[in-house]
């Protein structure tokens, strides 16, 4: 007899989310998903993202949307305006969430989500653990060099001088990191850095 398909998610549990491909590697398709989630069994919480009733993950209230979010988009970084926000290295409040997807991917389309396709992708790509919830998103060097490759100037040159100034508790600004980004990325930042770490 087969084994009921939500004892073959069991490993999933204790994930705050999981995505379609994660049950389908387990045995689990599309179709029981969406039959169980309509039988209450499991939650629906975005598109091809679930997770059980009963889970007690703990998921930052203020960054669940975007977690829920990257989360839900194959190969997705959380970066710019949303990461920078994160990284409190900005005062614009993200209207939507800013993911990046490697530039040969297909990314879905989701409300309120702003896809930014980039080559390089995983140059400065990292995993932070937010309550439970695993999240990709480019670390502060790259985002600050994307700052000025991307964004408003205004913007990124506030970002790198709340970088440079280590705003953040327990965190120290890695000028060859940054530098090394900048040159890989085809930034000239350094008049900036020169301008602000004096």
């Amino acid at each position: 007899m087969d084994q009921n398909p939500l004892e073959k998610l069991r490993s999933l549990r204790k994930k705050p989310y999981f995505t379609v491909s994660e049950a389908e590697g387990l045995g689990v398709y599309a179709s029981l998903l969406a039959y169980h989630s309509r039988k209450g069994r499991i939650e629906r919480v975005g598109k091809g993202l679930y997770r059980f009733p009963d889970s007690v993950a703990d998921i930052p209230i203020d960054w669940e949307d975007l977690i829920v979010t990257v989360t839900s988009i194959p190969d997705g970084i959380v970066c710019l305006i949303s990461a920078l926000a994160m990284y409190e290295l900005t005062d614009q409040l993200p209207r939507e969430h800013w993911i990046a997807v490697p530039h040969s991917s297909r990314a879905p389309r989701r409300e309120k989500v702003r896809i930014v396709r980039m080559r390089n992708a995983e140059l400065g790509a990292t995993t932070i653990k937010l309550g439970d919830a695993h999240v990709r998103i480019f670390n502060r060097e790259r985002t600050v060099v994307d700052a000025f490759r991307y964004l408003d100037k205004e913007i990124a040159i506030k970002a790198l001088k709340a970088y440079l100034q280590g705003r953040v508790k327990g965190y120290r600004p890695d000028l060859k990191k940054l530098d090394s980004y900048a040159k890989a990325l085809r930034v000239n930042i350094a008049p900036y850095v020169e301008a602000f770490a004096t």
